[in-house]
């Protein structure tokens, strides 16, 4: 291409790419990749598509040392939902949340709602296990919640109850710990300006009380307020 005519295309293309901008700036265009698409990347998946994604991830470093993907397992359309942090050695063979002895704490605590695991939704911050049961990485949070940020907008729960710091603290935008927010309804800082936006009740893990058997009175009482709310919704 001769050296003039190349210069004058490279101005064409740096004035268009100008106009755009300005247009874009604006709002006189829209991004091809709208704010929705880019914030929420698994908009256009239902909850057995989203499973799948899930199941093939390689997003970050747990992919490397699961025995498989624990996605999340309960009603479809429940009215409530239980979050915990990320799966264990028995969810991690098994493919299901909570299904070691605090899984068992949990499902008597669900009992004794009169509720089944069968009744509810149950999934984890994480869908992979952190080796050794380490906490979860900020970064590790930060590339798999949109999975449950998209099983929560799917399922829409009336209310969530949050078990511990780490589903609370992303679910709440926070950084509280757990025994300064457990035991009161708050609003679930992630939500879309969504009219129906699930409440957040954030309580004690299963773990937590399986070393600490004098906290179960306190979530027991968080349980007694989430029965109450789900009868008058």
């Amino acid at each position: 291409m001769d050296n003039s005519i190349r210069e004058e295309y490279l101005n064409i293309v740096a004035t268009v790419r100008e106009h755009v901008a300005e247009q874009l700036e604006f709002g006189i265009l829209e991004s091809e990749t709208s704010e929705t698409e880019t914030q929420h990347p698994y908009a256009s998946l239902d909850l057995p598509a989203l499973n799948t994604d899930a199941q093939s991830c390689v997003k970050c470093g747990l992919h490397a040392g699961r025995t498989t993907v624990v996605f999340g397992v309960g009603n479809p359309n429940a009215d409530l939902m239980f979050v915990g942090e990320a799966p264990g050695a028995d969810e991690d063979k098994q493919g299901e949340p909570f299904v070691g002895r605090a899984g068992k704490l949990l499902t008597d605590i669900i009992k004794a709602m009169k509720l089944t695991r069968e009744d509810v939704y149950i999934a984890n911050v994480l869908k992979c296990r952190p080796p050794g049961n380490r906490n979860p990485a900020p970064d590790e949070v930060e590339t798999c919640s949109p999975y449950l940020l998209r099983q929560i907008t799917l399922i829409q729960p009336k209310i969530i109850v949050a078990l511990g710091s780490f589903a609370a603290q992303m679910l709440l935008d926070t950084k509280t710990g757990i025994t300064a927010l457990r035991g009161e309804f708050r609003e679930f800082a992630l939500a879309q300006q969504d009219d129906n936006a699930p409440v957040i009740m954030p309580t004690y893990h299963p773990a937590y009380l399986l070393r600490n058997p004098n906290a179960k009175r306190d979530v027991w009482e968080d349980m007694q307020q989430v029965m109450a709310l789900l009868d008058n919704k």
